[in-house]
């Protein structure tokens, strides 16, 4: 039995073999007691529990071995790894010291920089003309470029990272006169400005001169010009004086030297694009920027290279950047083009802008007011075909970009691939989460890149991925739209596949093919993105126009501008505004309770009307059914703050000059455009009021009262069409309208000469009336203002409507009461909501005893 048991193959072997295995497992993964107890329990079945001493020995003998040969390895590869650690940096150490020792010898770029004699002390006894000359002499321009574009490729040898500053230089916007850059032009911008170098120099050196103000960020971009200058010149006193210094010191100067350089233009160049940036934003706000950001570089190189080439375009450009000229002759009389608010506004300091949300938060509490908000229906019809013609004619040129780009034996797919990803980003943001992903498999932007680089030009995955863009935006749209979306999809899809193989211009039918069909893609994700945005606002209105939109205002007001405790300090023009108010406040309540108790209570039976300067009646017109149903806008009570408020704004408006951000208080700069299409609309009516009430004095005595009102109906629908679409109107326009209304009154009523003296009366009279100072322009102009009172402290109900027409109808200009209500009724709104959030700051301004002014005080006296 034991010689068959001690055989390999025998049961009894295997078992036994068996359990000896298990018991060295148990010492050599339990260990110690556990190690022991785990060997005995196998050898136990065996009967031969005395070998458990023996196996634990021997186990224990493998775990030593394991644990050393562990160490050893990790030790040995500790080793190793130091090894080629210390080398890569003896390496790369040699290689930089080597490559940048060489570099900085190279010295004739940076000689041929000296010799140009440009440093501070010279540039400061320069005259601003003379400076501006040497800037733009060629030898200035070359000699600057060649040292700072080897001061560029010296950075990649530092030992420390520098900083990125693309989002930077991407505002800059320089153009690209090339049609075709190389390769390695194109690859990135250079990462020091030429121009913005040497504007470095002139600021330092004519600080007045060239910057248009001396608020805080002007202030930090002369102190970043004069740090980089200096950084500059010493960096180029290094490179001159390196030979005649050891070479390890001189080498580690260098070093030191140019990333101090670096670091002094990326502080400059931030505050170069801030200041910037801060200025295309008083000029034309945030669409500004956007278009600034996005179409500038691109527009320009175009614009260059159509005036190389001769062509047409260039002219097209060139007349879109200049402003359009309406009207010739003649002064304006609305507030958008009063010299006050365009020239004090380019030298003002910096003011503290409302953030994105704040001014949307603020548009959905005054949403039924849109159309006093500033937006294009405020916009004069040669405004609007101005920014239609700057519109269409960046878009060309972008475009027309796009197509030469991918034109030509070597055609350059990069524009084509920014789009195409522009049109996954947009609808990946749009969609789902379960669409996300879908989106990204479908539209491979490295499997399109390598269908175009092939040269092939077909259309097969371009057509995919265009197709599977219009199936998403479908799929994203409202379900109200899709029949009519998928009919202009499946048209627009048949005419591409119908395009011919070359056009007239040799043009392949790719390239229309790529063009058009991604234009149109574009442009139906922007109606998405539009309809989506719409849908989320609807769905916040709800709590943004309770309490949280009031409290979120108030938060953002107090964190730009402090505390009510702080008032005083922190809202300069908010304080002289509350303490011109308080000194008047008074005196128009009472003004405003005088009319209520004149106001008849039964305000129909009053037929005939005296009007001013002559004691002739006017027929009491016809409330409109609009004004009639009311807006219900409440009525001041009187209460302190509510009456300030709304009393403080009928003076802002008032006011002859044009608003602007340094006469609008802080609680109201956020509202800044909808306080001028208000101040525009007064000035409307008075001018609209003066004509008619010239018209009815001329003709009162000489026609039929029935002809006399088709007259006085004739020039106020002329007026109004003519001041609603052009509110730079002259008055030649104005006297004009009025002379159509006496011709057609004349050629039915009066014979040919008298017809012919009662229209040089009229105008001598308008002309006459129109003027500032006139009696009549004042008396015109005081009552549009109590009309408006009426409105703005009456409320917005039938209340306010007869306090409005009270005073035009003495002016036969009833008829303007309806106008009168709608822009009263945005002020009592825009009072009611600074109420409620700029409330605590009035109180603690309303009671600070301060000195008094009278700055606000407005054009009209005072009753």
């Amino acid at each position: 039995m034991l010689l068959k048991s001690l055989q390999a193959g025998d049961v009894v072997f295997g078992k036994v073999s068996r359990a000896v295995y298990f018991a060295f497992r148990g010492v050599v993964l339990g260990g110690g007691a556990n190690g022991k107890k785990l060997a005995e329990a196998p050898l136990r079945r065996l009967g031969a529990a005395k070998l458990a001493d023996r196996v634990v020995k021997a186990g224990e003998m493998l775990i030593n071995m394991a644990v050393i040969s562990e160490k050893r390895r990790k030790r040995v590869c500790l080793r190793a790894r130091e090894i080629r650690r210390h080398h890569r940096r003896l390496v790369d150490r040699r290689a930089r010291e080597g490559e940048m020792a060489v570099a900085a010898m190279e010295l004739p770029a940076v000689r041929a920089y000296d010799a140009l004699g440009i440093n501070e002390t010279s540039v400061k006894s320069m005259p601003f003309e003379n400076l501006a000359t040497l800037m733009q002499s060629p030898a200035t321009l070359q000699a600057t470029k060649a040292v700072l574009d080897r001061f560029e490729k010296l950075l990649p040898l530092l030992s420390s990272p520098v900083i990125n500053i693309d989002h930077l230089l991407k505002h800059l916007g320089s153009p690209k006169k090339k049609k075709t850059p190389p390769p390695a032009a194109a690859a990135s911008a250079s990462r020091y400005s030429l121009r913005v170098v040497l504007c470095s120099y002139m600021i330092l050196a004519h600080p007045g001169a060239v910057l248009s103000g001396q608020g805080e960020k002007e202030k930090l971009l002369m102190d970043s010009a004069g740090s980089f200058v200096k950084e500059f010149e010493l960096l180029v006193k290094t490179v001159l004086e390196k030979q005649s210094t050891d070479a390890a010191a001189g080498q580690k100067m260098f070093s030191a030297q140019l990333a101090d350089f670096d670091r002094a233009w990326c502080a400059y160049l931030y505050c170069f694009v801030k200041l910037l940036q801060e200025k295309v934003h008083q000029l034309s706000g945030d669409a500004g920027i956007e278009r600034m950001n996005s179409a500038l570089s691109d527009t320009r190189s175009k614009f260059f290279e159509a005036k190389e080439n001769g062509n047409p375009l260039a002219a097209s450009v060139a007349n879109v950047s200049t402003p359009l000229s309406i009207g010739s002759s003649g002064s304006s009389f609305t507030a958008q083009s009063l010299p006050g608010a365009a020239s004090s506004s380019s030298s003002s300091s910096l003011m503290k802008q409302p953030t994105d949300n704040e001014q949307m938060l603020n548009e959905m509490l005054h949403e039924d007011d849109v159309s006093f908000g500033g937006n294009s229906d405020n916009v004069s019809s040669a405004e609007k075909e101005f920014q239609a013609k700057v519109k269409s004619t960046m878009e060309k040129a972008f475009w027309d970009l796009v197509t030469d780009s991918m034109k030509g034996d070597k055609p350059d797919y990069t524009q084509l691939i920014n789009l195409v990803k522009e049109v996954r980003d947009s609808l990946h943001e749009l969609a789902s989460k379960e669409l996300k992903e879908e989106i990204l498999e479908n539209i491979d932007l490295e499997i399109l890149s390598q269908v175009l680089e092939s040269g092939s030009q077909d259309t097969r995955y371009l057509g995919q991925i265009m197709h599977y863009s219009l199936d998403m935006i479908r799929k994203l749209s409202a379900p109200a739209k899709e029949d009519d979306m998928k009919r202009s999809h499946e048209k627009l899809l048949n005419e591409l596949a119908a395009s011919s193989e070359v056009n007239d211009n040799g043009i392949s039918s790719f390239v229309i093919a790529v063009i058009k069909g991604l234009r149109f893609t574009l442009e139906e994700i922007k109606q998405l993105q539009s309809e989506v945005s719409k849908a989320r606002i609807q769905l916040m209105q709800p709590i943004i126009k309770g309490s949280a939109g009031v409290e979120y205002l108030q938060k953002a007001f107090a964190d730009r501008y402090g505390p009510p405790a702080n008032a005083s300090a922190s809202l300069p023009i908010t304080k002289q505004w509350v303490s011109a108010t308080k000194s008047i406040v008074e005196q128009e309540w009472s003004s405003h309770l005088e009319s209520l108790q004149a106001l008849p209570a039964d305000h129909a039976q009053r037929v005939v009307v005296p009007v001013l300067r002559a004691g002739h009646g006017a027929p009491m017109a016809q409330a409109s059914s609009s004004a009639a149903s009311g807006s219900g806008l409440p009525e001041c009570k009187g209460e302190k703050i509510d009456k300030l408020t709304r009393v403080g704004l009928l003076q802002l408006i008032s006011n002859v000059e044009g608003l602007n951000m340094q006469s609008t208080p802080e609680t109201f700069q956020i509202n800044l455009p909808r306080l001028r299409a208000v101040q525009d609309q007064f000035q409307k009516v008075i001018v609209i009021a003066t004509s008619i009430l010239v018209l009815h004095q001329v003709l009162v005595s000489k026609v039929a009262a029935p002809e006399l009102q088709n007259a006085i109906s004739e020039l106020y629908d002329a007026l109004v069409k003519l001041l609603d679409s052009n509110p730079d109107a002259s008055t030649e326009e104005i006297v004009e309208a009025m002379a159509s209304s006496l011709a057609t009154v004349g050629s039915l009523s009066l014979p040919e000469k008298q017809a012919q003296a009662t229209a040089e009366l009229a105008t001598k009279m308008l002309l006459k009336s129109l003027q500032a100072g006139d009696v009549v322009f004042g008396k015109v102009s005081r009552a549009v203002y109590c009309a408006f009172r009426g409105v703005v402290l009456g409320g917005g109900g039938v209340k306010g409507k007869k306090l409005a027409e009270a005073p035009l109808r003495r002016l036969a200009a009833a008829k303007l009461a309806d106008r009168v209500v709608k822009a009263g009724e945005v002020l009592v709104k825009m009072a009611a909501i600074s109420e409620k959030v700029h409330g605590q700051w009035y109180k603690a301004l309303a009671f600070y005893q301060g000195p008094k002014t009278n700055r606000y005080k407005g054009s009209k006296g005072r009753e």
